[in-house]
């Protein structure tokens, strides 16, 4: 059973390679077949399979199978989930932020005082 951050951090790895975006540049024009991304890309057939599994496996790529070939796009709604993903995890705390707030103003308050 997979955690929530064993999920997120696969989401992550798909953005942290050169060839995985790459590979995101060319499906923003739609969805394409591994036959045509085997052309565009300076890669073997294993090569792009390593990278369309780890890309498919975080939910930003969807693949669908035809004859002997898979076709792939991007995900609406994993894409969507990996951007609110990234805004939550950047986005600061706003109960921490109140904490240090109020301690701060306490403390320049005491030392004022002193």
């Amino acid at each position: 059973m997979s955690t929530v951050y064993e999920k997120h951090a696969r989401i992550f790895k798909a953005f942290c390679d050169e060839k995985r975006l790459r590979i995101l540049e060319l499906l923003r024009g739609g969805e394409k077949c591994a036959c045509v991304l085997l052309e565009q890309l300076e890669l073997g057939q294993p090569g792009l399979s390593y990278h369309m599994k780890i890309l498919v496996e975080s939910g930003i790529v969807e693949s669908r199978q035809e004859g002997k070939w898979t076709h792939y796009k991007i995900s609406e709604k994993g894409s969507a989930y990996a951007g609110n993903l990234l805004k939550e995890l950047t986005k600061p705390n706003a109960v921490t932020e109140e904490k240090t707030a109020a301690k701060s103003k306490s403390n320049s308050i005491i030392e004022g005082e002193a």
